[in-house]
Formats: C-alpha cells, structure tokens, sequence
C-alpha cells in the first residue's frame, strides 16, 4: 500500500479555527488519534498548527479563513471543492473586552463583533463548507455552557451568552431545515477551560479536558440529528 493509499484511508476533519487553544489542542488530539487535518488559521503568521503539520509530514493542510469575512468563507470552499470530510468543526469564540457590561452598556462596534464571530460566523460557514462533509459524516460547532437558557440562572457574560444562545438558535433552525439528513449535528459545550478566552482562573486545563471533548466528538459519529452536549457526552438544557 502506497502512502497515498494510506492517506485515502485515514479519517479527515476539516477545523476551522486550529491555530490556538482548544482548536489547536483538539487538532494534536485527533492526529495521535490517526485523523488528518485540515486546519484554519486567521493570517499568514506562524501557529502552534504549523507546528504540528511540521510534526506529522502529510498528516496537516493549513488554510487561511477569517470567518467575519464573507468573502474568505467563499474562497475556501471554492479551494476545497471535491475534498471529502469526516468532520466538520467550527471552533470560533470571542468575548468583549468587559464581560461584567450588561447588555445596555456594550458599545454597538463591540456587540456586532461578538455577534458575527460567535454567531453569524460560524454558521455562514456551515452553509457554505456542508457540502464538503460525507452524507454520514458530522457537522459541528463549539457552543458554550452558556449559551443554555435554561441553566442561566446567575446572569453575568450577557453580550457572550446571547451570542451562544444565538448559535444554538440558528443551529436548531439548520436541524430543521436539514431534517432526515443523515449527518450528524453537533452543538459542544465544552466548560471553563485555561485559554486565551476562558482565562488562568478557570479550574480545567487542556490537557485534562480536550480528550473528553474529542471523545464526545466522535461518540456522535453516526448518530443524526443536532444534541447540545457538554465534554462529558450530557445532554445541556437548551
């Protein structure tokens, strides 16, 4: 068997968003796991993903994709046209600068960032990338906790939790759309994790948490239709 033969048969996810924090620890996760990646980096400058594609020669594509920018997202599809996928997983987060600002104090600049990073973004995306995913394959994004209604009962984070409430919005009304689809549908929840956007006093590092995710990941494999999961493969009141 040739190692073009090996490639061929090895799984495929498409990340978008590897270059730092979870993305990039969810990409080294998959690739010991004998995943290859293709991952999104938002500019030309080096990553912990270059890093990793130097690591597994072959095993890493890097791609470069601004998902605030429309236009980026139709390039990249354009570029992947006929590329076949296991996975496709939105990773994108982001926070304004004052979290503890209610909703009536965010600056307007600021809330539509939030919103088109944490929302509109990801599922411009979707839409645009669906195609390059195998008709039992799964389509994902990264959620929050927070993004529960439900379990929102000390407040705190709004523009950052209406932002994920959103996506679980839009991402149910996808299900709706798409129902009887075969893929999968997957909105994570993945906690309070030590990164750029969770920050040093969360209680969990990567290295504890990203297994559980990944895990999470892959149980939904085969499994159509959207569920809202934490780590932990539990059901989040939406």
């Amino acid at each position: 068997m040739t190692s073009t033969d090996v490639r061929e048969t090895r799984p495929r996810i498409l990340l978008v968003g590897a270059s730092r924090g979870l993305g990039h620890a969810m990409a080294a996760e998959l690739l010991g796991r004998g995943w290859d990646v293709v991952g999104t980096v938002r500019d030309g400058a080096a990553t912990g993903l270059h890093e990793l594609a130097d690591r597994y020669p072959g095993r890493v594509d890097i791609e470069r994709l601004d998902i605030a920018e429309p236009q980026q997202i139709a390039a990249l599809a354009q570029r992947l046209s006929g590329q076949r996928f296991d996975i496709l997983f939105v990773n994108a987060g982001t926070a304004n600068r004052d979290q503890d600002q209610t909703i009536a104090e965010v600056s307007t600049d600021e809330f539509v960032s939030v919103m088109v990073t944490n929302a509109l973004g990801p599922m411009r995306t979707i839409e645009a990338l669906q195609t390059l995913v195998a008709g039992n394959g799964l389509i994902g994004i990264m959620s929050s906790g927070q993004g529960s209604i439900g379990n929102n009962e000390q407040g705190g984070h709004e523009v950052y939790r209406g932002s994920k409430s959103a996506l679980n919005q839009y991402m149910r009304s996808y299900a709706a759309r798409h129902r009887g689809d075969g893929r999968a549908l997957l909105l994570l929840a993945p906690g309070w994790i030590r990164t750029a956007l969770g920050g040093a006093d969360a209680p969990f590092g990567l290295e504890e948490t990203v297994p559980a995710i990944v895990d999470t990941l892959l149980s939904k494999r085969g499994k159509p239709g959207l569920e809202y999961l934490d780590r932990n493969g539990r059901s989040v009141p939406w």
